[in-house]
């Protein structure tokens, strides 16, 4: 499967995310502890939104290599400061390793990642592509399971309304895979944003999904650490989405239930609530 973080709030170099904590995303992606796999080196891929408001669309840089040795990558991340940031690292379920198939997908102003598979994609693929509207097909450059649930999502009105779109993606897919015999066709946690408000996502048809945290408040944070520096800086809203905590600090990590959706609003009104497919 894979690893990913979403983060959103005060703006941060971006290795202060990616390569600084203890348990980073650079770290799992040798050292994964509640993944399917150890090693997560089959491409990965950033996303970020800069401060100039005059830009509108997110920058996206995606490789195929492993994210630990990639200068490239590492050159980016100490130069590049925002407010908001998708990454990613891949590890395949099978699809090729390249670069049209690392997270993450972007659209306009929307990006969207993926941790899960559908279970026989490829059985499925031609069905659930078919339902794609003809006006996103053509944009569909890789042969990811992932990218293809990112357009049904679009179709299905993901820049009018997030959850019920991914809901009745999901919906669709379930749909879809029980018609071919596959008890439980869907495992999936989701990251996607328009630039302001990150919605995630955590749901599996046989009931078990794989692993997915969000930070505490900063206010309780600080309250509880008023001797950690690095909180002082953080302005209320800052928040970050995770496969795996990053760090041991008490407190930072809480688990997202089984079958829900959570959004991180950028006036700090973040809200969580189950999730069903539709």
């Amino acid at each position: 499967m894979c690893r990913w973080l979403a983060y959103s709030g005060t703006p941060q170099i971006l290795e202060t995310i990616l390569y600084k904590p203890a348990h980073s995303l650079i770290d799992q992606s040798l050292h994964s502890r509640l993944g399917v796999e150890t090693t997560n080196g089959d491409g990965f891929g950033i996303g970020w939104y800069a401060q100039d408001p005059d830009v509108n669309t997110p920058a996206v840089v995606r490789d195929t290599g492993p994210a630990w040795n990639n200068r490239n990558l590492r050159e980016i991340a100490s130069h590049v400061r925002s407010p908001l940031f998708f990454a990613h690292i891949r590890a395949s379920t099978g699809t090729a390793v390249q670069q049209t198939n690392s997270h993450p997908f972007r659209h306009d102003r929307w990006m969207w990642m993926h941790n899960g598979a559908i279970a026989g994609f490829p059985l499925l693929r031609r069905e659930l592509c078919l339902a794609v509207a003809p006006s996103l097909f053509a944009e569909i450059e890789g042969s990811t399971d992932s990218e293809v649930m990112f357009c049904l999502a679009l179709t299905f009105g993901l820049e009018d309304d997030p959850p019920g779109a991914v809901a009745r993606m999901a919906g669709l897919v379930e749909r879809t895979g029980r018609a071919h015999g596959i008890a439980a066709p869907l495992q999936m946690t989701i990251a996607t944003t328009d630039g302001s408000d990150v919605w995630a996502f955590r749901y599996a048809s046989e009931g078990v999904a794989r692993s997915l945290f969000y930070s505490s408040r900063v206010d309780s944070l600080r309250a509880l650490h008023p001797d950690v520096s690095f909180l002082r800086d953080l302005s209320e809203e800052t928040r970050l989405v995770v496969s795996e905590p990053l760090g041991s600090l008490p407190g930072a990590w809480n688990e997202v239930p089984e079958h829900s959706c959570g959004v991180v609003r950028e006036n700090g009104a973040d809200e969580l609530r189950p999730f069903a497919p539709a």
